[in-house]
């Protein structure tokens, strides 16, 4: 299968609250791309919502490093950070998103 079969995979059963099975699907499209950003993000995505916080930030970060011209690895990352409680960190990666969302050039 490919990366994107396996992803697409992951978003169905994401949205059926299957979310182990989804980190399965995730991690396959993954093991063929291991920078498949959207696949990074789902993944990131789907342990917050399975509670695995400190996973999800990991998972976030990896993303971040393969798209850091992406809006979404920093806005998702400053809710993990939030939730997390690392306020500071969490209210830099907005900022950095507010200007990279602005168009204000380098970050």
């Amino acid at each position: 299968m490919s990366k994107e079969t396996h992803y697409n995979k992951g978003m169905d059963l994401f949205t059926e609250d299957r979310l182990e099975q989804a980190i399965e699907q995730l991690n396959q499209a993954l093991e063929i791309d291991p920078d498949f950003g959207d696949a990074l993000h789902a993944l990131a995505m789907t342990h917050y919502h399975a509670g695995d916080i400190s996973k999800a930030i990991e998972i976030g970060e990896r993303f971040l490093k393969v798209e850091p011209d992406n809006v979404h690895a920093y806005t998702s990352l400053s809710m993990l950070y939030n939730t997390k409680g690392f306020i500071q960190k969490a209210e830099e990666m907005a900022e950095q998103a507010s200007k990279l969302s602005s168009g204000q050039g380098d970050i």
